[in-house]
């Protein structure tokens, strides 16, 4: 809890840019969660301004989701630049467990630069593991369980040397040799296109205030207990603007009482 509350201070105080190359069905959501826990956003994504704009981010995001030759270039640009300057990349691989493009793609980046976080639903994390695991869609495998994932997420950290955020009905965050199991969260979440996009925006964020572990379980336990304040049965447009209000209005207090997080040493599995 101190972490967070410190993260969370830090973050106000320093206001820090955050580059996210990102999709045009998530970018105001994204943009907008990244506002409301203090930092700063800028959406570019030109090939000719990605490094310039890159290097004076505390941060950078880059999500897959739908992929363009345009963004695939200006991602591969940005990646190189922030492992230049060691500014923290959070790789948001959407679509991967059913797309053979973005799989191959993530494979070149990753001989680029190396993510401090590498996020993703169940499948796509399994599908970045077993590379013959193949999905329907950008939605999570339902027969995928935590126990599964808590062996390929730690598994596939230390093969990549990062930190893995695997999203789901429990959020997974491990970097190999400790597991963090985040229980917030509501159905509701998955109810409106981009919260699993705010997800990766809001670790990117932390990333430029905190380690890449506690980044990416602070995001998590962030937005899960955000949705869970902003459960409504008024429908998905009352929830989604219930929740942006609620990532910029909650409490220390508000997450202390609701943070349903565990860690788990690799050995005890």
């Amino acid at each position: 809890m101190q972490t967070i509350h410190d993260l969370r201070g830090r973050l106000r105080e320093r206001q820090p840019l955050i580059h996210c190359i990102t999709n045009p069905i998530s970018i105001h959501q994204c943009a907008n969660a990244i506002l409301a826990v203090g930092a700063r956003p800028v959406m570019a994504e030109h090939p000719q301004e990605v490094r310039e704009i890159t290097e004076t981010a505390a941060a950078l995001m880059l999500n897959l989701g739908n992929i363009t030759d345009v963004r695939m270039a200006s991602m591969q640009i940005a990646a190189r630049a922030a492992q230049e300057r060691g500014i923290p990349i959070l790789l948001d691989a959407v679509g991967v467990a059913c797309s053979k493009l973005r799989r191959d793609y993530v494979c070149d980046l990753l001989g680029a630069a190396l993510p401090t976080v590498i996020k993703g639903n169940y499948s796509e994390i399994n599908a970045l593991y077993h590379g013959a695991y193949r999905c329907s869609g950008v939605d999570a495998d339902a027969a995928l369980d935590v126990g599964m994932l808590d062996e390929v997420a730690a598994a596939l950290a230390r093969t990549c040397h990062t930190v893995i955020l695997a999203s789901g009905k429990v959020d997974i965050v491990t970097d190999g040799t400790c597991l963090v199991h985040i229980r917030n969260g509501t159905p509701q979440l998955s109810a409106v296109t981009g919260t699993g996009c705010m997800l990766g925006a809001l670790a990117a964020a932390y990333l430029a205030a905190a380690p890449a572990l506690d980044a990416a379980a602070a995001a998590c336990v962030t937005l899960g207990v955000c949705g869970q304040l902003s459960e409504t049965d008024r429908g998905p447009g009352s929830f989604m603007m219930r929740l942006m209000d609620a990532l910029s209005t909650v409490t220390d207090r508000d997450i202390e009482r609701r943070m349903d997080r565990e860690e788990i040493r690799i050995e005890a599995l």
